[in-house]
């Protein structure tokens, strides 16, 4: 039984003593390369201009994150109207489309692209494929900011947003001998298999990438997570409602049979009685989540619970990305 605070119950005399659990702690987790470089060119920027230094869109889907960076003097609008002419504007790790950097040289701002390098490699893709004469076909979801800062590389039409499989068969292209295919990196590495076989299937001349363009980092998560399931009763999720990569964790969790895989903030909204009775709990964190959130979610089971942590590694990540060069020149 579970207090009022969702701490375990004892019968009045009885030593309380924790009930056991073992956390399996997924690695890798938590801050990717593209993350690490947007959050610290934020930074830089500040050190270098000083406050305020905007930000077009939230630099990381993560509202920690932002809070932190906010309180430090940074600026977060949704738009370039929003900014100032004589102030620096970054733009967010999920990129932008073509048209916001061209507005802003036109306006003769200072602007700082944090695009992460693997989202620009996809934008690169896509303009070499426009190029050659191609027609794209994105895979994504509607509306997330990557899939804005992508399709808007390419004058209109020339880039069709899919979200499924069904998508696939009702679009309608210009020439289907002359596609090629590019997709949202921080997509489920399984769903998106299975969009590209339905688009190989009904387009077989169709070019795609020499693998798909998920990133590295959410490859690497979702791998953790598939390799925890068969251990734990339970998954908790370290990420924010609009992280796309974090909810795709919740998916693979439940997709591996752990069929509580929940996504969580904070561990102030960790559901205990939703715990109760279970004895091993899964954690993992999406790529714009930092490390001191997952601390504070273990935190919150060693007061509840006598706590063995087993870490769970499938990769080590090494990749660095370094910061645009104007932030590494020393301040004038």
């Amino acid at each position: 039984m579970l207090d009022e605070r969702g701490r375990p119950r004892y019968l009045k005399g009885m030593e309380q003593i924790k009930p056991p659990l073992t956390l399996y702690l997924a690695a890798p987790r938590g801050f990717c390369a593209g993350v690490d470089r947007a959050i610290k060119i934020v930074e830089m920027a500040l050190q270098k201009w000083g406050a305020p230094v905007y930000v077009r869109h939230e630099i990381v889907h993560n509202k920690y994150v932002v809070d932190q960076l906010r309180d430090q003097g940074a600026v977060f609008v949704e738009e370039l109207d929003d900014c100032p002419d004589d102030r620096p504007v970054i733009f967010s790790a999920h990129g932008v489309p073509k048209a916001v950097p061209a507005e802003a040289q036109r306006r003769q701002m200072v602007y700082v692209d944090a695009t992460c390098p693997l989202v620009s490699k996809v934008h690169i893709e896509a303009e070499r494929h426009h190029a050659a004469g191609l027609q794209m076909v994105m895979i994504g979801h509607e509306g997330h900011p990557e899939v804005l800062g992508t399709m808007g590389q390419l004058p209109e039409g020339e880039v069709i947003l899919v979200e499924d499989v069904a998508d696939v068969a009702t679009i309608e292209v210009r020439d289907p001998q002359r596609l090629a295919f590019i997709t949202q990196t921080t997509l489920s590495v399984d769903d998106t298999a299975g969009i590209v076989a339905a688009l190989q299937a009904r387009f077989p001349g169709i070019v795609g990438p020499a693998k798909e363009d998920i990133c590295y980092a959410t490859t690497n998560r979702q791998a953790a997570v598939k390799a925890v399931a068969p251990h734990i009763d339970a998954l908790l999720v370290i990420g924010a409602e609009n992280s796309s990569n974090s909810k795709r964790l919740v998916e693979v969790g439940k997709a591996s049979g752990c069929s509580y895989s929940q996504l969580v903030m904070r561990a102030a909204q960790i559901d205990w009685r939703a715990l109760e009775g279970i004895r091993a709990v899964g954690v993992t964190a999406g790529a714009s989540a930092p490390e001191v959130l997952v601390n504070e979610v273990i935190d919150a089971f060693r007061d509840r619970y006598d706590v063995t942590v087993e870490l769970v590694e499938t990769a080590v990540e090494r990749v660095e990305f370094k910061v645009p060069r104007v932030l590494r020149e020393a301040a004038g």
